[in-house]
């Protein structure tokens, strides 16, 4: 009996370590994917956003996986979705 509880205190530092890890590290960056997810599903035709590039783009047309940005009057590039860093405001971009 005395050798089944000193089995379980050997592991408990190594359970506290995990659930750790898991509050600080694995739970905050599958609440950020999760977020990031439905921020791409909600993009929309004339929407403001920031690539990861840093480049500032109106979408044009949203598609499956890609969208297409209208960098400048001129220039109309397909992006894929992963790479929309964030949406941006209306009052935001000034």
């Amino acid at each position: 009996m005395e050798e089944q509880a000193n089995g379980i205190f050997q592991f408990l530092p190594l359970l506290i370590l995990f659930a750790i890890f898991y509050f600080l590290i694995i739970r905050p960056q599958q609440k950020a994917q999760k977020t990031h997810k439905a921020m791409l599903e909600d993009l929309s035709k004339g929407d403001n956003i920031i690539t990861t590039g840093g480049l500032m783009a109106v979408i044009v047309k949203t598609e499956e996986e890609f969208i297409k940005i209208k960098l400048n009057d001129d220039t109309i590039v397909k992006l894929d979705k992963a790479y929309v860093a964030k949406k941006v405001e209306t009052g935001e971009n000034a």
